[in-house]
């Protein structure tokens, strides 16, 4: 635990696993996260999660886009040995790798060389993996393709969000940074290249999360799942964006048509091209998230989604 550490991460689950770090005695002695963003309606800057648990605990901190020279020198001026990152939000290049002696490691929320890029959580529910894990491996100048120094299994439950199964992962991550960081520390880690069919998980556009109909139910409910909380899968009624929170793929008993909407004892049903998806949390344009039975007491006639 003596290696000095540079941690650069931005979103929340970067900022449990900062707290993770320095609550379990990891000396991190330089923070480094994306620029104040604007938030809320009113577009007001707020720091991001990274930098207010930095400020919570008193650890310097650098707020930038990219590891420029300026950067550079912040992280050589701190006298760390050894970097972390965590959805910092940025590649880092040759010069910002070269600055650390024990080089820069990142913490992946899946197993290497499955679903490199930035979405691979949402990714992986989209495509309906029942396992997937976290991976910490050295960086180098290509996307998530350096040599792996350690990295942790688990099974996907069914009705897991991509939400949910990220809060899951980060505390995983953090099990594999403690037991991992000592060993990098002190010269005994094992750097295994990665090997193995590779995938990519990129980012996913409001576009990619528009329910196709035409698709079977139990897609449908893995689009839904991976795009919760974000971006949303949406649909159309009625010329309106229409979000399905959480459903469930059914056997198509009702035999409905793609999109054709359904009540009945009790339950809000949705055709598709292959099963009937059972409609559970349901958000209607402008208004609050909702059950769906609730939303569906106010349909006036037979409706179908777009």
């Amino acid at each position: 635990m003596d290696a000095p550490i540079v941690f650069a991460g931005t979103p929340a689950n970067a900022a449990r696993t900062l707290e993770h770090l320095i609550e379990s005695g990891f000396r991190v002695v330089l923070v480094i996260t994306r620029p104040d963003a604007p938030f809320g309606r009113k577009r007001e800057l707020k720091a991001s999660a990274v930098a207010e648990v930095a400020e919570k605990f008193g650890i310097p901190t650098l707020k930038t886009n990219k590891l420029d020279a300026a950067a550079i020198d912040r992280v050589k001026d701190s006298a760390a040995t050894l970097g972390i990152v965590v959805a910092y939000g940025s590649l880092l290049k040759k010069p910002a790798l070269d600055a650390l002696e024990l080089g820069w490691f990142n913490l992946h929320y899946s197993l290497l060389p499955s679903l490199r890029g930035a979405a691979p959580v949402q990714q992986s529910l989209i495509k309906g993996d029942t396992e997937t894990g976290v991976t910490l491996f050295q960086i180098d100048e290509g996307m998530d393709t350096g040599p792996i120094v350690g990295g942790l299994q688990t099974t996907i439950n069914p009705d897991e969000t991509a939400g949910v199964l990220l809060q899951r992962l980060t505390e995983l991550g953090c099990t594999l940074l403690s037991a991992t960081i000592p060993a990098i520390a002190g010269g005994i880690a094992t750097f295994t290249p990665q090997v193995g069919p590779t995938s990519f998980a990129p980012k996913i556009s409001r576009e990619d999360a528009r329910i196709n109909w035409s698709a079977s139910a139990k897609s449908i409910e893995s689009l839904i799942r991976g795009c919760n909380p974000e971006p949303g899968a949406w649909t159309q009624l009625s010329g309106e964006s229409f979000k399905v929170l959480q459903a469930r793929a059914l056997p198509d008993t009702a035999q409905l048509k793609p999109g054709e909407i359904e009540t009945t004892s009790g339950k809000v049903l949705v055709g598709t091209a292959d099963g009937v998806l059972l409609l559970k949390d349901v958000q209607p344009a402008s208004k609050r998230a909702m059950d769906a039975t609730e939303w569906a007491r106010g349909l006036s006639k037979e409706m179908s989604f777009e």
